[in-house]
C-alpha cells in the first residue's frame, strides 16, 4: 500500500458494534482496515474484478467506501491473482473456483454454528436465543481448530478425487471433442422420504431437525459404506452416485431397507446407469432426470431401475429383477420399470 489506511473511530465499549468488531478481529485475524479502493491499489486488480470476487463468494460489497476489508482479504486476493496468472485461468474458471469455495463454506459455517447451538440447548438446557448468544461468544475461540479440520478434510477429499481420476482415466484416450456424449459413466440414484409433508406436519423445530438429521445421517452412512458418494441432499431426498452399477445397486438396496436401529423412515428409491456431467459439485444429464422420475414411480421400500440398468445387473446371481407394468414418466415417456431385489428376498 502507498500509505497507511486511516483508522475509523473505535465503537463504544459494550455495544453491539463493539461486540461485532471484537469477533471480527478474532475470527479474521485483524480489524477491517481497507476500502475497496485500497484493495485495488494494494493488489493491482480492477475494482470490477474485486467486486466480482466478493459477489462470487456470496459476500457482495455493499458500501465501497467503508473500511470493510482486512489484511487477510488483501493477501487472499493477491494469491488468487498469482494463481489465475500461473494457471492461465479465464474468468469462467476463476468464477467457478471462487463460487465453489463461497457456496461450500457458506453452508459449512452455518451448519457448524447450528451444531454448536443444538449442543448448547441439549447440554445446558438453554432456549434457542440464549444458545445462540452463548455460541456467539465461543465460536471465535474455536475458529482455528475448525479451520484446521476443514483443511485436513479438504485434502483427504482432494486425494479421493485424484485417486478416482487416476483409476478411471489412466491410459484412456480422450473422446472425440465433438461428441455429444456426457463424459462420466456413473450409477445415479435418488432416495425420497415417503409422505414427508404429512410425516413432519405439526413437528416443532427441534423435532423436525432431529427427523431430517436422522434421515440424512443414515443415508450418508449407507451410501458411503457401500462405496458410493452423496451428491447432495434436498430436504426430503438424497441424490447419490457410484462408479459401478453393482455399487449403485448396493447403495439403492441399502437405502430401501428398514432401519432396525432407529425410527423407521420409509423411502422410495431408484437408480440408473448412464452418463453424466459433473459441474459445480452437482451432476447433470438425462440419467439424473430418469432416476428422479423412476423414484416418483417407486413404492415405499422399493428400488426401481430402468431396463438398460436391469440388463447389466441380470448377469449377477446376487439380484432378482421383476418387470413392472408400464408407466408414463413425465418428460421421458412410457417405460416398463424393473424392480430390483436381493436374490434371496425374491424367493
Amino acid at each position: 500500500m502507498t500509505s497507511e489506511p486511516r483508522q475509523d473511530p473505535e465503537p463504544e465499549p459494550g455495544t453491539a458494534a463493539d461486540t461485532a468488531a471484537r469477533i471480527d478481529a478474532e475470527i479474521l485475524g485483524g480489524p477491517r482496515r481497507y476500502t475497496l479502493n485500497d484493495l485495488v491499489e494494494g493488489t493491482g486488480l480492477s475494482e470490477e474484478l474485486i467486486a466480482d470476487y466478493w459477489s462470487w463468494l456470496g459476500l457482495p460489497v455493499q458500501h465501497a467506501t467503508e473500511r470493510w476489508f482486512t489484511d487477510s482479504d488483501l493477501e487472499s486476493l493477491r494469491e488468487l491473482a498469482v494463481l489465475a496468472d500461473s494457471e492461465h485461468l479465464d474468468e469462467s474458471a476463476l468464477r467457478t473456483l471462487v463460487r465453489s469455495v463461497g457456496h461450500t463454506t457458506e453452508r459449512l459455517a452455518l451448519w457448524q454454528a447450528e451444531a454448536f447451538v443444538e449442543n448448547a440447548t441439549r447440554a445446558q438446557g438453554l432456549d434457542d436465543v440464549s444458545a445462540r448468544l452463548s455460541v456467539l461468544e465461543h465460536l471465535p475461540h474455536l475458529a482455528d481448530v475448525l479451520a484446521r479440520q476443514l483443511e485436513h478434510a479438504w485434502r483427504r477429499q482432494l486425494v479421493a478425487v485424484t485417486g478416482r481420476y487416476a483409476t478411471e482415466f489412466a491410459g484412456a484416450r480422450g473422446d472425440d471433442p465433438h461428441t455429444q456424449q456426457l463424459p462420466l459413466r456413473r450409477a445415479v440414484g435418488f432416495a425420497d422420504i415417503v409422505s414427508f409433508t404429512k410425516r413432519t406436519a405439526g413437528l416443532g423445530s427441534q423435532e423436525l431437525a432431529d427427523f431430517v438429521q436422522v434421515f440424512e445421517t443414515r443415508a450418508r452412512d449407507i451410501v458411503t459404506g457401500a462405496g458410493g458418494r452423496v451428491v447432495k441432499t434436498v430436504g426430503d431426498a438424497v441424490l447419490f452416485n457410484a462408479d459401478t452399477v453393482e455399487i449403485g445397486a448396493e447403495v439403492a438396496l441399502g437405502l430401501a431397507q428398514a432401519n432396525p436401529d432407529g425410527p423407521e423412515i420409509p423411502v422410495r428409491v431408484a437408480f440408473v446407469w448412464g452418463r453424466v456431467l459433473s459441474r459445480f459439485g452437482d451432476i447433470f444429464g438425462q440419467s439424473v432426470n430418469l432416476a428422479s422420475r423412476l423414484t416418483e414411480a417407486s413404492q415405499p421400500g422399493e428400488v426401481l431401475v430402468d431396463p438398460r440398468t436391469a440388463a447389466l445387473l441380470a448377469t449377477s446371481p446376487r439380484y432378482a429383477l421383476t418387470e413392472r407394468p408400464e408407466v408414463d414418466l413425465q418428460g421421458i415417456g412410457a417405460m416398463k420399470p424393473v424392480r430390483l431385489q436381493r436374490a434371496y428376498a425374491a424367493h
